[in-house]
């Protein structure tokens, strides 16, 4: 027996591509031309270079595989993420064997010039803005433009370097001169989604709760020390828990390192009081550039994502700036110097609504155009730098210009609707009544600013004795909503009312002294019925019974308003 392997016994990842596939009757399209490396090296890279790689068409005779660059500190969670898309995912091992006719990433670094292949580079955020000595060795030079990521041995290790605006090329003259000649502006593909997504707003900000009159308020944090959760951890508790239920929706966007370093779980236990009083939070995957187009505040830092916002137009204010770990010349920091600022100590509500009076998207427009341009151009500009490098293999770039695609829309890690508020407010002689809800949450409420309104689901030991408003939220009960006030009016003395869900849109109310009724949202012709919230209904109220001076009756009616938006509700007395 011959004591030469064969060579049907070596893995396939051992042959060196020499040519390009032979047909095979196990497929169903022709053979690919060319074959393309999608290079991640941490997950915020990891989907900006899955987002370019769309550029490139399987029709036009490309083959697309994935793999990781290893060595991040923030590389966790990236395999399964890859793994997820469905997509050829390569180990490091098997991509450096093999040759393919470009290779694409989103960060640099020089062991990526084990690639055989040429490589092309892009930013995975707004420009490139921060320094990283750690990577770089450069206290000068922002991550992704130093000498130390570009160059091996005297050479450059891309062959193409995307920019997203000139002056990045003309920063790049100075850090990395022999650089420059690589460097293309090619605007932002990402933006370029971002502002093709517009027409979905609405579709964005129903999934992130900002209906029947709510305001959405985004928090954005990217990592470091130098962040918004670095400087102030408590602002999405702060900020949840300060604005009226009823009026904002609050999100928060975490930058993909957070997640890598600290867990999906660590991160989700940091936040489980914010998230108990209804704080939203968006996924590392994808959801920002969703928050983005819906949001009405965001609340930031000198991350891309804030940047991305105020480009934007969105109403833009920062709780940190990160001066102390960014390139003194980059836009990035032009931003962080003239961004209006948000006090994390201060009245946030009354911070909200100014910034949004003095509200100028022109004031932060020079900044955004020193780093974003020809966004309307990206993504032709970018693909056509791709099918560059594949003309040889006669894959010729396609004749129309590629269309951006809208965004997915947010799938928000959230928790059930908070069960205990404060709840604050007046009631006028026309039958309007003002009501502010303010979630409650154990540990952080120290002083009461008026009653309390909770759920039949809130457990505090205290809170439901000291409540004035006690509500069932479940319509599909065991027992039915008349037995349910019954029996709850007589374990709790202490309520002046008591509520309990019919239906969406109507509930039946107890007050004290043993007045039951029905309520019932109003529409106007050619307008949707307006959902019931039973604690809010409830609070109402206990707000008008409360009122000395009333001088109408309930069957008259109440209108609720919550800040700008008012539901007209109807009772019936029993039959």
């Amino acid at each position: 027996m011959s004591s030469v392997p064969s060579l049907l016994s070596r893995p396939s990842s051992w042959f060196r591509r020499s040519s390009r596939p032979a047909p095979s009757r196990w497929n169903t399209w022709d053979p690919p031309r060319a074959e393309v490396l999608g290079v991640a090296r941490t997950l915020t890279s990891a989907t900006r270079v899955a987002d370019v790689m769309h550029l490139l068409r399987t029709e036009d005779g490309i083959e697309k595989f994935y793999t990781v660059n290893p060595g991040s500190a923030f590389a966790d969670g990236l395999d399964a993420y890859l793994s997820g898309l469905g997509v050829h995912v390569l180990s490091w091992e098997e991509a450096t064997r093999r040759s393919f006719d470009l290779a694409v990433s989103c960060s640099v670094h020089p062991t990526m010039r084990r690639l055989d292949a040429p490589l092309m580079v892009l930013p995975h955020g707004a420009g490139y803005n921060r320094l990283v000595t750690e990577s770089t060795g450069d206290s000068r030079a922002p991550a992704g433009l130093s000498r130390r990521e570009l160059m091996w041995r005297g050479k450059v290790v891309p062959k193409a370097i995307g920019v997203s605006h000139q002056a990045q090329i003309d920063r790049l003259a100075e850090t990395c001169p022999e650089a420059a000649p690589y460097a293309l502006a090619v605007g932002d593909w990402c933006f370029q989604r971002i502002t093709a997504s517009m027409t979905h707003r609405d579709r964005y900000r129903s999934r992130l709760g900002a209906v029947d009159g709510r305001r959405l308020v985004v928090v954005h944090s990217t990592w470091s020390e130098h962040s918004l959760l670095g400087r102030h951890p408590d602002l999405p508790l702060r900020l949840v828990t300060s604005l009226p239920a009823d009026e904002f929706a609050v999100a928060a966007v975490f930058h993909p390192n957070v997640w890598a370093r600290h867990t999906q779980a660590g991160v989700l236990e940091r936040f489980a009081a914010a998230m108990d009083a209804g704080l939203m939070i968006i996924p590392p995957q994808e959801g920002w550039r969703a928050a983005v187009v819906a949001s009405d505040w965001v609340v930031g830092d000198h991350g891309s994502t804030s940047f991305y916002s105020a480009a934007a137009d969105r109403v833009t204010l920062l709780a940190a700036t990160g001066l102390d770990e960014l390139d003194p010349l980059s836009p990035a920091a032009a931003f962080g110097r003239g961004a209006p600022r948000l006090d994390p100590e201060g009245d946030l509500h009354a911070q909200l609504l100014e910034a949004a009076r003095r509200h100028d998207p022109a004031v932060l427009r020079p900044v955004v155009d020193r780093q974003l341009a020809s966004i309307d151009t990206s993504g032709e500009v970018t693909r056509a730098r791709m099918y560059g490098f594949l003309a040889g293999r006669g894959v010729r770039v396609p004749q129309e210009a590629p269309q951006p695609v809208p965004v997915p829309a947010p799938e928000p890690v959230s928790r059930t609707a908070p069960t205990a508020y404060d709840v604050t407010g007046a009631h006028t002689a026309w039958g309007i009544v003002d009501v502010q809800r303010r979630p409650l949450v154990a540990g952080h409420h120290t002083q009461a600013l008026g009653f309390y309104a909770v759920t039949t689901e809130e457990n505090h030991p205290h809170w439901p004795q000291a409540a004035e408003v006690l509500a069932r939220t479940v319509a599909d009960a065991e027992v039915s909503a008349l037995d349910w006030i019954a029996e709850a009016a007589l374990r709790h003395q202490n309520l002046n009312v008591l509520v309990a869900r019919l239906d969406e849109t109507r509930c039946l109310v107890r007050l004290r002294g043993g007045r039951q009724l029905e309520a019932r949202t109003e529409r106007d012709w050619g307008a949707r019925r307006p959902p019931l919230d039973p604690v809010l209904l409830g609070s109402a109220v206990n707000l008008w019974l409360t009122d000395g001076e009333r001088t109408k009756d309930l069957t008259d009616g109440l209108t609720l308003r919550t800040g700008e938006w008012e539901i007209r509700v109807a009772f019936t007395s029993p039959r």
